[in-house]
């Protein structure tokens, strides 16, 4: 019978799943995450912190992307983003799924709410300033 893990197991599992996401060995990475998030999700007492879960789900939805489930990815990044609505990083991560399938709109909002988070992200300022773009000239196209 599978035990819940207690909150010291579960940080374990957590730094193990950073280390191999590090690693790049991401099939592990996302069996660990998906524990953590379970453990998160299920037990009464956990002790996960938002910042905690909310990277857990950033990154699995990271190894999502590479795997190129771009719409499970942006569920995750979506649920880290309700789990820590000030963490910048899945907003951008959803952004360029956004982006590649076109939704530029939608993509357009998410790079903005990152630079309304962290105004240095230039990652995003450069993302956002090529959506533009790109939404520019698909309607040029288009007309």
């Amino acid at each position: 019978m599978d035990r819940e893990p207690n909150d010291e197991a579960a940080q374990g599992l957590l730094s193990t799943a950073h280390a191999r996401f590090q690693e790049r060995r991401f099939e592990e990475a996302e069996e660990l995450y998906s524990r953590y998030i379970q453990h998160c999700a299920c037990s009464k007492s956990s002790k996960c912190t938002c910042q905690d879960l909310a990277t857990a789900l950033n990154n699995r939805g990271q190894i999502k992307y590479l795997r190129v489930d771009f719409y499970e990815a942006m569920d995750d990044y979506t649920s880290a983003i309700e789990t820590q609505s000030d963490f910048e990083v899945p907003y951008y991560n959803r952004g360029l799924i956004l982006y590649r399938l076109g939704y530029f709109d939608e993509a357009m909002k998410d790079f903005k709410k990152v630079l309304e988070l962290n105004p240095d992200f230039e990652d995003a300022s450069l993302s956002l300033k090529q959506t533009i773009k790109d939404k520019e000239e698909k309607q040029k196209r288009t007309s």
